[in-house]
């Protein structure tokens, strides 16, 4: 593959995902009804405007509630099939897939519940263009899921900006940093890479060597629960994660 055209990958396929009908998750409704039950009304307002973390609810409520918002994401995965059978060249066609379109909608869902119980603003805006600075970030959350290099730098960098003020959206003034775009430029040449038909069948077969024995190029559950659980373990050990409690 020509090297211009390895982000062209990318951004054709996160393009894709992001023009299915349900992608953005409201940060206020999520939390709301992620967190009722569990804190009390005046916390659940803090943690809103704050962040759960910052609002003082435990870290073992803020894993416990995002273990269970995975489990529910697992069990209504669509499996992307016969991704090793891709032709080659459908980027170049301006096709997307379905199937690899709606895999990577439940991988941007998940992403954002995931981001708000550990403390991040908005991700996405309802009835907005995904602009290059959205794109930026959701490459580098996806990056660090499929374990790319230098994407779990650049999203660090980003929570340590995050981390030293309360915003409920991202400010552009921190987006437009040059090492943030360096760092998303090169998670999407590398999620390029990986998104043709013979590398991405061998990076599944790599995260879960189970799927070797199955259906070419299927994408399951198991392949699923390695992205967030890696996504999960980058966002506890970041400066917005939750504070546990003596």
């Amino acid at each position: 593959m020509p090297e211009h055209d390895k982000p062209i990958v990318w951004n054709a396929v996160l393009a894709g995902a992001l023009s299915l009908p349900g992608v953005h998750v409201d940060r206020f409704d999520f939390l709301r009804e992620a967190l009722s039950g569990h804190v009390s009304a005046d916390q659940l307002r803090q943690a809103i405007v704050l962040g759960p973390g910052r609002a003082g609810v435990d870290a073992a409520t803020i894993q416990l509630i995002a273990r269970a918002t995975v489990r529910r994401h697992h069990t209504g995965v669509t499996a992307a099939s016969a991704l090793a059978g891709l032709p080659g060249g459908w980027w170049m066609a301006g096709t997307i897939p379905t199937d690899l379109a709606q895999y990577f909608w439940h991988v941007l869902v998940v992403l954002q519940k995931l981001a708000y119980l550990y403390g991040w603003p908005a991700l996405l805006e309802p009835d907005h263009e995904f602009d290059d600075d959205t794109k930026l970030v959701l490459t580098l959350f996806v990056g660090v899921m499929l374990g790319a290099h230098g994407a779990s730098e650049g999203l660090k960098h980003l929570a340590d900006h995050l981390a030293r003020q309360a915003v409920t959206h991202i400010p552009r003034a921190t987006l437009s940093q040059s090492a943030l775009y360096r760092a998303a430029r090169d998670v999407a040449r590398w999620l390029g890479v990986h998104l043709t038909q013979r590398r991405l069948a061998e990076w599944v077969g790599r995260a879960v060597p189970v799927l070797g024995g199955l259906a070419a190029g299927t994408v399951t559950w198991f392949a699923f629960r390695v992205c967030t659980d890696r996504l999960l373990d980058h966002l506890e050990a970041l400066p917005l994660r939750p504070i546990a409690r003596a």
